[in-house]
């Protein structure tokens, strides 16, 4: 939990006191009711610390200034009431008289009033939660002062501007913004920014789990802000020690700084730090179970909120309420609260960009989680899988039906008008909705969700160590089921389920020792609640068993074996989460080493809602026969490589005849070598209605990215008329790229290495695959892992043979995926790839 705090209001409205402007003259020579009188009798309230008299007398001069059409005066004067009115919290009165003002100061020209002016308005913005104008606002405030060269304000505006980045979970930003505000302050000998800028820069490293360095800096933003007798700054900085030492379960020092911080909020005035103290202090009297007191204190928190209409302290004081009434098994109330609070939280993002839609939504993950327990725990399996929907892949749903341009067919669920031109907002799909799909689909659909340990319930994007898995099963005739599955007992030999999977995953090549995962199945209480899981029988094995495999297996299917189809050919639509997106479903082993794919037909969506959508762009496509929807195609193989980072890739000759077999199957011409350019590339792919890309994936590409940039790229030959002032590397067709693509694409493959994979967040999974079918392609096959090149081209003509022969992509890689592993056994040669969307 992050309280960064806000300097440049006050500070901004001292400074523009000072700027030249209208002469006024002393208030003993005007007419005592004049407007000029009643604007520097305002002054002399403020300046005496009296800012609620000097708000009421601005108002008069205001009014005043504006009946005799004075602009000069009316623009001095709705600076200092909007800054003092930002002083003060009172934000929404604030807005409409700093806009006003900020139109007479570009009228005016005046330059410096007019970047304070900015800066105080960002704050107002992002008080109400309008995140987009704050970014936009602040960024203007801040090029204004570089031009004026003020670097003292400039370090104010990056303090403020590295607080939305915060508050929208671009954490990487924030901690420049908060680092160059440090370092102006300390040039400037700006002591109080310095102390806001250490404190800022601690709430920062606590949200990332860097708790040493998190104590360390925020003590010395204590230190300083004592030293120099700044109450803001050391109440933010208590509330902050107080939230990591709670964090590393010191309750009784958490509970001093918490009650330290309170005391000056209350002292200073400080309404949203004092409610974040109270909210807090809730969490810590919550864990000592002393459950009337938590509610209490949440419910004077959220009251504080309300009154200053701030939606992120209500959407954190309604979580902590919820989170208190859960612990106290009051679920109904639990319930109630959490709704509000995710109410709350979807309104914050309709303006933001997609990228902000997605960090900051990786900040609200754990409200989600915690409705979905709650429902849950009330036996509302139903209710719970659609909160678990509700709490995935919201960006990217919203991102695919602007794209599509209507409402999803299939979910029945309306696109709701907005006054935002960004970003339709969908309904929360029903179970009806996810009945209909499991019909359409005629597919099982496998839902999966994590409960998190409670260790970070209030600490940004941090999750705790994986402590329960809930599944939903949807059959193709509508009946749902759940289990859930105990994980506790991996903690045991010092692994979790993010762990497990990188072990898998590490298995899967030489020297095969993975022997520390191993582990007796697990019992039938541990595995499924209100009915018991089929157990697997423990047969002698007919191949080597990968352990890690078999205990992925043990944890995600075996649970749900009774619920699943028996018939091979019936596909399973499985829906990841987290750590669940690496995978490699396909191999997974029963004890007796029997694949996953030997058994069924498998596919992967980021969420039922999103499945909808990806079939309603299939449903836009004409109907067409099995050949037909694969032309025209476009076939890449092994282009001449690009160079990265001064070394060239190496080439794929395997690739290279994969491709050209492809091309000769669907009658056409592969791309390869120096013809592969991108700029080819890319115009092909527009008309194509089948896109194979045999190449290098470059997930590596993203690694050097922010958070909130698209990572991923895709090998391609650099083209030698590739204009320098172009922001890509020659060669190099990005996810970016892509996402600003409109494919007709009934199909997309990316035969490459790590094209599946990702920054993973809650909105799934950051990459090429989103990209692609953001772009509008309703079916992908990518791969998880870096494949090798001779099984990998069998592979792929092989899935091209069976597609040809009937339309379900699904079926027609399972048919490849056992055919390769009866001349490649291993399932690091045939394992990699997953469907994603419409198998159809």
């Amino acid at each position: 939990m992050s309280r960064t705090e806000k300097i440049g209001v006050a500070i901004a409205l001292l400074l523009y006191l000072t700027v030249p402007g209208l002469a006024l003259p002393q208030p003993a020579s005007v007419n005592p009711g004049a407007a000029e009188y009643l604007l520097q009798t305002g002054n002399t309230h403020f300046q005496a610390g009296k800012l609620e008299a000097a708000i009421q007398v601005w108002q008069q001069a205001l009014q005043q200034f504006r009946q005799t059409k004075n602009s000069g005066g009316e623009m001095q004067t709705a600076l200092r009431l909007g800054a003092a009115l930002v002083s003060v919290e009172r934000h929404q009165e604030a807005i409409p008289i700093l806009e006003r003002g900020l139109t007479l100061t570009q009228q005016l020209q005046d330059g410096v009033a007019q970047a304070q002016t900015l800066g105080n308005l960002g704050i107002a913005y992002q008080s109400l939660g309008n995140y987009a104008s704050a970014i936009a606002t602040h960024r203007q405030a801040g090029k204004l002062m570089l031009e004026l060269g003020d670097r003292r304000s400039l370090g104010q505006v990056l303090t403020n501007l590295g607080n939305i980045f915060e508050a929208v979970g671009d954490y990487s930003n924030a901690t420049i913004a908060f680092q160059q505000s440090l370092k102006i302050a300390q040039q400037t000998g700006d002591r109080m920014g310095e102390s806001v800028a250490l404190g800022n820069l601690g709430a920062i490293y606590a949200n990332q789990g860097k708790d040493q360095e998190a104590l360390a800096t925020l003590q010395q933003s204590l230190d300083l802000a004592k030293t120099i007798d700044y109450l803001p700054g050391q109440t933010s900085a208590l509330l902050n020690l107080g939230s990591t030492h709670h964090a590393l379960r010191q309750l009784e020092s958490a509970v001093s700084f918490y009650q330290a911080s309170l005391q000056l909020a209350r002292t200073t005035g400080n309404r949203q730090r004092e409610a974040e103290a109270l909210g807090a202090l809730g969490l810590a009297y919550e864990d000592q179970t002393n459950f009337a007191v938590a509610i209490r204190h949440h419910q004077q928190s959220l009251a504080i909120g309300r009154s200053l209409n701030n939606p992120e302290i209500q959407g954190q004081a309604l979580n902590n309420l919820g989170h208190t009434l859960f612990k106290a098994n009051k679920l109904a109330e639990a319930e109630r609260i959490l709704r509000q609070a995710i109410q709350l939280l979807d309104a914050l993002r309709p303006d933001l960009t997609d990228n902000y839609k997605v960090s900051i939504f990786d900040t609200q993950l754990h409200t989600y989680s915690l409705l979905q327990q709650v429902l849950v725990a009330a036996n509302k399996h139903e209710a719970a899988l659609e909160a678990a929907e509700w709490g995935r892949a919201r960006a990217f749903a919203e991102r695919l039906a602007r794209r599509i341009g209507g409402k999803p067919r299939s979910q029945g669920a309306n696109l709701k008008p907005q006054a935002s031109t960004l970003s339709p907002a969908l309904r929360p799909i029903k179970m009806a909705d996810i009945r209909r799909i499991a019909k359409e689909q005629r597919a099982t659909l496998v839902e999966y969700a994590i409960v998190p340990d409670d260790a970070f319930k209030f600490r940004g994007k941090q999750r705790g160590r994986e402590s329960e898995l809930l599944i939903w099963v949807v059959q193709p005739s509508g009946q749902l089921h759940f289990r859930r599955v105990d994980l506790k007992p991996l903690w045991q030999q010092d692994l979790n389920l993010a762990k497990l999977v990188t072990v898998s995953r590490n298995c899967l090549y030489p020297p095969f020792n993975c022997q520390e995962v191993a582990a007796p199945a697990p019992s039938a209480t541990q595995l499924s609640v209100g009915q018991t899981a089929k157990a697997e029988t423990a047969t002698k094995p007919v191949r080597r068993v990968n352990p890690a495999l078999h205990r992925l297996h043990q944890l995600l299917m075996q649970p749900i074996a009774d619920l699943l189809p028996q018939r091979p050919e019936d596909q399973i639509i499985i829906l990841p989460l987290e750590s669940l997106f690496l995978v490699p479903f396909p191999a997974l082993q029963t004890a007796s080493g029997q694949y996953l794919i030997e058994q069924h037909t498998v596919s992967t969506a980021p969420a039922i809602q999103v499945l909808a959508l990806t079939r309603q762009i299939r449903q836009q496509r004409p109907e067409q026969g099995i050949r037909d929807r694969l032309t025209p195609a476009l076939i890449v193989g092994n282009p001449t490589m690009p160079t990265i980072d001064a070394q060239e890739l190496a080439p794929l000759p395997a690739a290279e005849a994969e491709a050209q077999e492809i091309a000769s199957l669907l009658n056409v011409k592969a791309i390869t070598g120096r013809a592969a350019t991108q700029q080819r590339v890319t115009a092909q792919m527009a008309q194509a209605s089948l896109v194979h890309l045999a190449t290098h994936g470059l997930l590596e590409y993203g690694e050097t990215l922010g958070e909130t940039d698209l990572p991923g790229a895709i090998a391609l030959a650099p083209d030698p008329l590739w204009p320098k002032s172009h922001t890509t590397p020659n060669g190099i067709l990005t996810a970016r790229d892509i996402l600003e693509l409109r494919l007709r694409a009934n199909l997309v493959v990316l035969s490459a290495c790590d094209t599946g994979r990702g920054r993973i967040t809650g909105d799934g999974v950051q990459g090429l695959s989103r990209a692609f079918i953001a772009a509008g392609v309703p079916s992908l096959v990518v791969s998880l892992w870096a494949v090798p090149d001779a099984s990998t081209a069998y592979l792929m003509v092989n899935f091209y043979q069976k597609l040809l022969q009937q339309p379900d992509k699904a079926k027609a890689l399972r048919s490849a995926m056992l055919e390769t592993m009866q001349r490649y056994p291993r399932p690091l040669d045939w394992a990699a790839f997953t469907l994603i969307g419409e198998a159809r």
